[in-house]
């Protein structure tokens, strides 16, 4: 067995996200062969290193599970929380460790997948493996062509410029003045779509993912969750 890289590893035990162990890393929360490290750049044998993470064993696991969630309002997409607010897991229970794959945040409810297979996490949230999410979102105001059209070309928000995205209106109520949008985006940054709306002047009233992918929540009720089948697992480890 070649060595890997300690954030990898954890990552591929299912522990959290790889970017999440380098924080736990960071943290001194990891002990390899009973000593502490702080290191990024330790590399571990999985056959002959004892690795553990909060002082408990970390083994890979042999069953990889796939878990696609409708996740409600509510809910943080984290593993925990230092705030003890409720978090995703609360509604996935499972006796395998999974994590989430990306994030939604507390206001936001939709798809949102969880697993114990680290690479299938690191290949999902890359950028350049352009998974598409729709969004469902529904905007205080009546938006104009001109503003759907910005949100296509991509918008200023913090210090980058989001890439194309479709948009398209699908309903419009001057009497409630509110326009409801579908957006379809291959970024994850956070809460990307509520900063592109706030950028053309409206103010997100509620945003929903239905799709991941082509893989949607349609007839999942919130807060009810199903294992992936072979099909969406292969056609998201290979889009």
């Amino acid at each position: 067995m070649e060595e890997i890289r300690l954030q990898k590893y954890l990552a591929d035990c299912g522990i959290a996200s790889r970017r999440k162990c380098e924080e736990y890393i960071l943290q001194g929360r990891v002990k390899v062969n009973k000593i502490v490290v702080t290191e990024l750049g330790t590399k571990v044998n999985s056959e002959k290193d004892i690795v553990e993470f909060d002082n408990k064993l970390v083994k890979k696991q042999d069953k990889l599970v796939y878990i696609l969630l409708n996740k409600p309002i509510g809910y943080v997409t984290t593993v925990e929380d230092q705030f003890n607010r409720d978090t995703v897991l609360d509604l996935v229970k499972v006796k395998e460790r999974i994590v989430p794959v990306g994030r939604l945040d507390m206001y936001t409810s939709g798809a949102l997948i969880l697993t114990n297979d680290g690479e299938f996490v690191y290949k999902i949230t890359h950028p350049k493996h352009e998974i598409e999410k729709t969004y469902t979102v529904t905007l205080k105001g009546i938006i104009q062509n001109s503003e759907v059209e910005q949100l296509c070309k991509g918008v200023k928000i913090d210090d980058y410029i989001t890439r194309p995205a479709k948009v398209k209106i699908l309903r419009t109520d001057k009497e409630k003045n509110i326009s409801r949008l579908e957006i379809k985006i291959h970024e994850g940054k956070n809460r990307q779509v509520r900063k592109m709306c706030e950028t053309v002047g409206k103010k997100v009233l509620a945003l929903h993912r239905s799709k991941i992918g082509n893989i949607g929540v349609k007839d999942l009720e919130l807060g009810k969750w199903r294992y992936l089948n072979k099909e969406e697992i292969n056609i998201l480890k290979n889009s």
